[in-house]
């Protein structure tokens, strides 16, 4: 009994510390995916110092979605008027047309010498989340470098992103680069609070111009470093897929009354009744995890025995791997649909018993699940009529992109991981277990890729949304050697096969 009962622990424990979704992917070594780069992406000192500081004076511009429709518009104006500055070329150069849509989001056209290559677009957003200066090292908004690193608020989503790519242009239309395929770039203002009014309206104008893209490389995943004890080198995530999202109102009316005579129950103890059964109850996980499961077979073989075991035969032990996987809350997040109580309001006076109670529940939806299965098991778990769900906002999950041979975004990635990262050679296609505004642009195209070519500690991974975000200098400037490396890498002669989404 003890020796099998060891093997379980040792199991456990190395699946809880050790087994993220990561998998060995091959790199195309193939002549057909090999190109010399025609400008090598090598930066002077002097461009090194000129991209660094470009980044600094972005992040001192506090472009802050506080909610949807309520922008700071001053600073996103100013914002606009900052990259004509920083990036010259790009704005005078007579294939690039540029746009502003939707008051405060660009849209760059890169017109290419080939029009029978299909074009792509690279995304990223300039709008940050609130960072106050309490529980900062420096201010939020001070782009201060410190130690090599540079601190911010969108240091890491997303500004660095915006800057590095038109950077990375600027600096090859010096070099006098003229791109084969045509690109876009998508600069949204309101990722944070929905993209409605920026990424939204971006597509929407691309499909009344007939617009169809090869992929589109959006933010949504790093290289992931010291995230899993058993693993010690770095590996690449690459987001295939996204979830869904339901903001869920749910409210209780209840005759108000003074607290001298309490009744019962009250609208807030109904409420808070609800929102307890929703949390004790999680929406059960998915069995049918095909994406999870693809990769934690590839997986395997990455581990000694007995995990290697488990989990070449998923057939078998899957019911167990699931199980201690919801032991970690980013792994059961890539399990199931979750349930995150994000607001609760009730109660105008200490001696009022209130009349309404209300609360918002944020669920990410499995790409296995759609909204209304998800709201058929909410009102299942919570089983009270006096509890009443409005629906603020919700769509559901993207499918997959593909990740075979002839999914030139995905391949494309994979060789400028090779060339500007040759330490990484273990690459995961995964679900984005956030949002991103790469799904409005689900009409355009099958291939949507997200991915920040970053080095990611789990330090780092805690201040994006938190405290003391910061980029160091060189992972910055590694940044815009990829996106360099990138464009030209693009200009292949290789088309993207059709696909159909998988559902």
């Amino acid at each position: 009994m003890a020796r099998p009962y060891v093997c379980l622990l040792t199991l456990a424990a190395v699946l809880l510390l050790g087994f993220a979704t990561v998998s060995r992917s091959k790199y195309p070594r193939g002549k057909e995916h090999q190109r010399k780069l025609q400008i090598p992406s090598q930066f002077s000192q002097e461009e090194r110092v000129s991209m660094k500081q470009a980044l600094k004076g972005a992040i001192q511009i506090p472009t802050v979605s506080f909610s949807p429709g309520e922008f700071n518009t001053t600073a996103l104006a100013e914002f606009g008027e900052y990259i004509r500055k920083a990036f010259p070329t790009v704005f005078k150069t007579s294939f690039i047309q540029h746009e502003v849509v939707g008051e405060y989001s660009h849209l760059f056209t890169v017109r290419g010498s080939d029009p029978s290559l299909q074009p792509y677009m690279l995304l990223a957003h300039s709008d940050v989340v609130p960072a106050p200066d309490q529980g900062w090292e420096v201010p939020p908004f001070s782009g201060l470098e410190r130690d090599g690193f540079i601190y911010g608020r969108g240091t890491l989503d997303n500004k660095n992103s915006v800057m590095a790519i038109l950077q990375a242009l600027e600096l090859l239309l010096i070099r006098k680069y003229i791109p084969r395929r045509s690109f876009f770039i998508a600069l949204g203002h309101d990722e944070e609070v929905s993209g409605e009014n920026g990424a939204q309206k971006i597509s929407a104008l691309l499909q009344t111009r007939g617009t169809q893209l090869a992929f589109i490389v959006d933010e949504g995943s790093f290289i992931m470093d010291g995230f899993i004890p058993n693993l010690k080198k770095p590996f690449a995530m690459v987001a295939v897929s996204e979830k869904g999202s339901i903001n869920l109102m749910l409210q209780v009316n209840m005759t108000p009354g003074h607290s001298s005579a309490p009744p019962k129950e009250s609208s807030i103890g109904i409420l808070a009744a609800a929102v307890s059964r929703l949390e004790q109850n999680p929406v059960p996980n998915m069995s049918e995890n095909r994406l999870l499961k693809r990769l934690l077979q590839q997986l395997a073989n990455e581990f000694s025995f007995p995990t290697n075991i488990v989990l070449n035969n998923l057939w078998l032990f899957w019911p167990l791997v699931r199980r201690l996987m919801e032991r970690n809350y980013i792994m059961n997040a890539m399990l199931r649909t979750t349930t995150a109580v994000t607001m609760f309001n009730s109660g105008i006076k200490v001696n009022v018993i209130p009349s309404v109670a209300q609360a918002t529940v944020n669920f990410r939806i499995h790409p296995t699940q759609t909204i209304q299965e998800v709201l058929e098991l909410v009102k299942n778990i919570v089983a009270d009529d006096r509890v009443q769900f409005h629906v603020l906002n919700a769509f559901d999950p993207l499918p997959d992109s593909p990740t075979d041979d002839q999914a030139l975004g995905y391949q494309l990635l994979i060789q400028t991981l090779q060339s500007v990262f040759p330490e990484v050679d273990i690459v995961a296609p995964v679900v984005c277990i956030a949002n991103t505004d790469s799904r409005h642009y689900a009409n355009l195209t099958t291939g949507m890729y997200r991915f920040n070519p970053v080095y990611l500690q789990p330090q780092d991974f805690r201040s994006i949304h938190g405290f003391n975000e910061k980029i160091s200098v060189q992972a910055y400037e590694t940044q815009v050697k990829f996106i360099f490396e990138f464009i030209q890498n693009a200009d292949t002669d290789l088309e993207p096969a059709p696909h159909q989404h998988e559902l």
